[in-house]
C-alpha cells in the first residue's frame, strides 16, 4: 500500500464501492424476488377481476381507457405478438368471468401481457408497470448512489489534477532543469506547497549561483599564489625543505583541479556525451590525464568498443589508478578490461570500511588522514551519471585490492 500512487489508490476504492454497491443492491433483489412476484400475482390478480367486472361496449370505451391508463396498460397489435407467446410464453394467471376471459402471460426479461377476450372484442394489452414498487425504488437508490460516487470520484480526480502536474514540475527539476517555475491558482494545501516549492526552487538557485561564483573566484585566486610559491620554492637551496614544499604546492594544485571537477560533475544541468568508442582512446586519454611515468601503471585488454563518454571514464580511471599508484605497495597498478568490466588493480591491505564510507567527500579527519579525499567522491559520481556501477573486493589470494567499473 505504501507504494501506491494517490491516483491509483482512489481509482481502486472508486472500483471497490462500486463492486460493493452492485452486489449489495444484487443481494437485494435477489432477497425481495419472492415478495415481487407475490405483488405481481396480486396486481394481476386485481387487475384481470376488475377487467372482467365491467361491461364495455367497444375498445374506445371512455372507462376501459381510464382504466388502461391508470394501471399502464398499453393496447398493442395481436398479430404481433401472437408467435412470441406461443413460443415463449409462460402463463402467470388465467381468470375468467360471465363477462369474457383474461389471461397474463410472462416473456422474457419480465415483459408482461394480457390477453383480454369480451363478448364484443378482444384485446392484447403490454403492461409497462410490470417492476413493482419495490424493485422501481431499489433501482432508483442504486442508481442516485453510484451517480454521487462517480460525482465525488470526478470531483476528487478534479481536485488531484493540479497535484499531478505539481509533480511533474518537481520531477523536471529533479532532472536538472533549474529554471523550472511552478504555479498554482487557489490558497489550498496544493496551492500553499506550489508556493512554497517554489519559493525554495529560487532560493536553490540562487544558493547554486552564488557557489559557482565562489567556487571560480576562489580557484582562480589560489592558483595564482599557488604557482608562484611553488616557483620560488624551485629556488630554496635546501633540498628537503625545497622537497616538501613543492609536494605541498603540488597536492595544493590536485586539490584544485579535484575542485573543478567535482563542480563540474554535480552540476544539475551536466549531461554525459556517450558514444561508440574504442578502450584505446580512452587510455589514451587517462595517460594525459596522469602526467605520470608510465612504468607506474600497466594496461592489460584488447582494444574493444564501448558505448561511453570518452572524457568522463578518461577521469574516473585517472583517479582510480591515481589512488592505486599513491596507496599501492607495489608497481606498476594494473587497469584490466574483462568482459563488460573495467578493473583497476593494486597491492596493499583491504579497505577498513564499506565502500561507501569513502565515496563520500572527506569532512573527516579520519578520512584525510586515510589518503581519500575527493577521488573516490569524483569516481561514484561520474560512474552515477553514466549509469554504470561502481564495485570494489578485496582479492585475499593475490593480496589486491580491485576496484570495478561494470558498464552495460
Amino acid at each position: 500500500m505504501r507504494n501506491i500512487s494517490v491516483a491509483t489508490f482512489i481509482h481502486t476504492i472508486f472500483i471497490l464501492a462500486l463492486l460493493v454497491i452492485s452486489i449489495t443492491f444484487y443481494i437485494i433483489l435477489d432477497a425481495t424476488k419472492d415478495q415481487r412476484q407475490l405483488q405481481q400475482f396480486i396486481r394481476y390478480q386485481y387487475l384481470t377481476k376488475t377487467l372482467l367486472s365491467e361491461h364495455y361496449n367497444s375498445k374506445r370505451d371512455p372507462k376501459l381507457q381510464t382504466l388502461l391508463k391508470k394501471y399502464s396498460l398499453v393496447e398493442v397489435p395481436f398479430d404481433s405478438i401472437k408467435r412470441e407467446i406461443e413460443d415463449k410464453g409462460k402463463t402467470k394467471l388465467d381468470a375468467s368471468s360471465i363477462l369474457g376471459r383474461a389471461r397474463v402471460f410472462e416473456l422474457d426479461n419480465n415483459r408482461f401481457y394480457i390477453y383480454l377476450e369480451l363478448q364484443k372484442f378482444i384485446l392484447m394489452l403490454r403492461d409497462d408497470q410490470a417492476i413493482g414498487y419495490t424493485t422501481q425504488i431499489i433501482f432508483s437508490i442504486a442508481v442516485i448512489l453510484i451517480l454521487l460516487l462517480v460525482m465525488l470520484y470526478l470531483m476528487v480526480l478534479k481536485k488531484l489534477a493540479p497535484l499531478r502536474r505539481l509533480n511533474k514540475k518537481i520531477e523536471q527539476f529533479a532532472s536538472g532543469d533549474l529554471n523550472v517555475k511552478i504555479t498554482h491558482e487557489g490558497s489550498d494545501e496544493i496551492g500553499k506547497i506550489a508556493v512554497n516549492f517554489d519559493r525554495a526552487i529560487r532560493h536553490i538557485r540562487q544558493l547554486i549561483s552564488s557557489k559557482n561564483l565562489f567556487m571560480r573566484n576562489i580557484m582562480h585566486e589560489l592558483k595564482t599564489p599557488i604557482t608562484t610559491s611553488r616557483i620560488a620554492a624551485e629556488t630554496i637551496d635546501d633540498e628537503t625543505i625545497k622537497s616538501v614544499l613543492i609536494r605541498s604546492f603540488n597536492r595544493m594544485n590536485e586539490l584544485i583541479e579535484d575542485l573543478a571537477q567535482v563542480e563540474l560533475v554535480t552540476m544539475h544541468s551536466f549531461t554525459p556525451n556517450k558514444e561508440n568508442i574504442k578502450l584505446k582512446e580512452v587510455f589514451e586519454e587517462t595517460k594525459k590525464l596522469l602526467m605520470k611515468d608510465e612504468s607506474l601503471y600497466k594496461f592489460e585488454y584488447s582494444d574493444e568498443t564501448i558505448y561511453t563518454d570518452k572524457s568522463m571514464m578518461a577521469l574516473v580511471l585517472k583517479n582510480l589508478v591515481d589512488n592505486a599508484i599513491k596507496y599501492g605497495k607495489e608497481k606498476p597498478a594494473k587497469i584490466v578490461v574483462v568482459g563488460n568490466k573495467i578493473m583497476v588493480k593494486s597491492k596493499g591491505e583491504p579497505l577498513k570500511e564499506k565502500l561507501s564510507y569513502y565515496t563520500e567527500p572527506f569532512f573527516q579527519e579520519e578520512k584525510r588522514s586515510a589518503g581519500f579525499g575527493l577521488g573516490l567522491y569524483i569516481v561514484a559520481t561520474v560512474i552515477e551519471k553514466l549509469n554504470y556501477k561502481f564495485r570494489y573486493r578485496y582479492d585475499e589470494k593475490e593480496g589486491e585490492n580491485i576496484f570495478e567499473v561494470v558498464f552495460d
